[in-house]
């Protein structure tokens, strides 16, 4: 069951195929997530105490996996703000255009696994958290 989160953010559980030998958890689109996958990129090797993203995006979708180990990720929609801990490989963070994410809280060995709907675009990138209100208002 899918949880509803800040302005369209949810949490999707995905599929885990259970085995003696260990459990696989496949990612397809559009079948377990609401776009198509254009890009995947992950984050590890995080120093303590630092902190990632701290931008929004203009059209770019995204679903957030903890493949290994745990962190936090702060959802705000220029109105409200929420913390959602990832820390099972089966459940991802969907997150829609202009929501603001800080990810933060990396437990050592955490791996962030990031599926995009578009290929790297700097022009999509909302860095200051001024315009990102600017335009989560304006939309």
């Amino acid at each position: 069951m899918d949880e509803v989160l800040v302005s369209g953010c949810r949490l999707l559980h995905l599929p885990v195929v259970r085995d003696q030998r260990g459990n696989l958890t496949v990612v397809e689109s559009p079948q377990h997530v609401p776009f198509h996958i254009r890009r995947v990129y992950y984050l590890y090797d995080i120093p303590a105490g630092e902190h990632r993203a701290g931008h929004a995006h203009r059209t770019l979708e995204q679903l957030l996996v903890a493949v290994a180990g745990s962190f936090d990720v702060v959802l705000d929609d220029g109105k409200r703000r929420q913390t959602v801990t990832l820390n099972r490989p089966f459940v991802g963070l969907y997150l829609p255009q202009l929501v603001w994410r800080e990810i933060d809280n990396f437990s050592a060995g955490a791996v962030c696994l990031a599926l995009a709907s578009h290929h790297f675009d700097e022009s999509d990138y909302l860095l200051t958290y001024e315009h990102f209100v600017t335009m989560s208002t304006a939309s």
